[in-house]
């Protein structure tokens, strides 16, 4: 599914993993929208985010998350 948000960028609403994160997913947290800046890898498959606002998120490996990921043009 790909919706439109604020100023016409493509999205699409994706299951993200600590596998499969990525740098610029949108993920609510307390009904605030928060874009992953940098991730590191830690042990046993978990992930920790950094997001634009200076938290930090630790996500285990079997955590799942919807987060909005804009689309990129080819």
């Amino acid at each position: 599914m790909s919706n439109r948000i604020h100023g016409g960028v493509l999205v699409s609403n994706v299951d993200v993993t600590s596998a499969t994160v990525q740098r610029g997913d949108i993920i609510q947290l307390g009904g605030q929208p928060c874009r992953v800046r940098d991730l590191f890898q830690l042990s046993h498959g978990a992930k920790q985010l950094v997001f634009e606002s200076g938290e930090l998120l630790t996500i285990h490996a079997r955590t799942r998350l919807i987060a909005v990921r804009p689309l990129r043009r080819r």
